[in-house]
């Protein structure tokens, strides 16, 4: 596949660094916090789970980019470790809807916990005060690109 040529080089560099370096801080953060007992995706439904509460299977599994069947069984081995729970939903009966409970929002809480102390205490050893600028100054940047 070739690059489009209207692109300059500095973009393209920019955007393969980006995505590389994002992937492999993505897994590191992520193994900071690693439970034995939770998997990754079943941490990342109850990230979701957490910001959004109340939702239903098929909305899940289509934000996480699953099969329905795939997060069913998901949702069930959460509400089985007691972290997730399903209810009816108020607007409709025929559905379920599912949240977290008290101890789904406590693992949530310690995981983001254990993520933020693992990234600020290698920002920390690893950065300069300067670095750590030039760091938050990017993020800008990059959280312009997501903005429509």
């Amino acid at each position: 596949m070739s690059e489009n040529p209207s692109l300059p080089p500095s973009a393209i560099q920019a955007s393969r660094e980006v995505r590389a370096v994002i992937s492999r801080l993505r897994r590191r953060i992520m193994k900071a916090a690693e439970v034995e007992d939770i998997t990754l995706s079943q941490m990342s439904v109850l990230a979701r789970l957490s910001d959004k509460g109340g939702v239903t299977a098929s909305d899940l599994a289509a934000t996480e980019g699953v099969r329905h069947q795939s997060m069913t069984a998901t949702v069930a081995s959460l509400a089985a470790m007691g972290l997730a729970e399903r209810s009816p939903d108020p607007d409709d009966g025929r559905r379920l809807l599912i949240t977290l409970t008290e101890e789904g929002h406590r693992r949530v809480a310690e995981g983001r916990q254990a993520r933020t102390e693992w990234l600020a205490g290698r920002l920390r050893d690893r950065a300069t005060e300067e670095e750590r600028q030039t760091v938050i100054a990017a993020m800008a940047v990059l959280q312009r690109l997501t903005h429509d």
